[in-house]
């Protein structure tokens, strides 16, 4: 889809990239030249995606709990030390659990709200300020979720993604003069890893819900962010990879 080694000499972060969307976004960064770094929670299984896509080009890891500032703080360092620069940044990582309103604890939205909107926050602010600012330059992907019409069975969610795609919008403009781009894929029900996490009686049904009658793929979504990433006059948008579920169709029963 892109020109050969379009990607060389860049450096790419991608958060929550040991598995499913993350790591096929880091997989396709690497095909294309760029020097990548995924970032994740649990050591072994980044260790594991890393030794994995080394084969395909220099792929550096580090385990952090993006809630943290601090170890953002310290992979930015790492960061610095290793490559000196950071053209690309990917907010992938994240979480959350279906549930009707009523039935989320509030340890629960805590922690989705720390996780997809906090988190998303400290690690662009940091990267923001240690690379994409003092070098005036850099391209911001945030991964959030298909909210057109609200996320009714997983309001939390919701609310964190939603303040992600406006936060994405404020920091296009406050950050358009320093060449600094920022923008948002939205993707709806994909085919990835992250569809345990999911009962799978409705996964299974849910396919029927969208209009072109499939689940997305991994692949698509990360075409998606690396367009995004290379599109010099894009910024402040949110690109939705849904098979137009955003316009039809109701994965929950209400």
């Amino acid at each position: 889809m892109f020109q050969d080694k379009i990607f060389d000499g860049k450096t790419a972060l991608v958060t929550g990239g040991r598995s499913g969307i993350g790591y096929e976004i880091a997989r396709q960064l690497l095909n294309y030249g760029a020097e990548v770094y995924i970032a994740s929670r649990k050591e072994e299984p980044l260790k594991e995606a890393a030794a994995a896509l080394n084969e395909l080009g220099t792929c550096h890891h580090f385990a952090l709990d993006i809630r943290e500032p601090e170890k953002i703080d310290e992979l930015a360092e790492y960061i610095m030390d290793k490559s000196g620069k950071l053209d690309l940044l990917v907010n992938n990582a994240g979480g959350q659990f279906p549930s009707p309103a009523e039935g989320i604890a509030r340890k629960g939205w805590l922690a989705v709200i720390n996780t997809n909107l906090n988190g998303t926050w400290f690690m662009t602010q940091a990267m923001a300020n240690t690379f994409f600012l003092p070098q005036e330059s850099g391209s911001i992907v945030n991964i959030i979720v298909d909210h057109y019409r609200g996320f009714p069975g997983m309001s939390h969610t919701g609310a964190a993604r939603a303040g992600v795609d406006n936060l994405t919008k404020s920091l296009a403009v406050e950050w358009a003069n320093r060449n600094v781009r920022i923008n948002a894929v939205a993707p709806g029900i994909i085919k990835s890893s992250g569809l345990e996490n999911y009962p799978p009686e409705m996964v299974a049904q849910v396919s029927g819900t969208i209009p072109v009658k499939r689940l997305g793929k991994v692949e698509e979504v990360a075409e998606a962010v690396l367009f995004l990433s290379l599109a010099d006059y894009v910024t402040g948008e949110t690109l939705y990879i849904d098979g137009g579920s955003r316009l039809w169709g109701d994965m929950w029963q209400v």
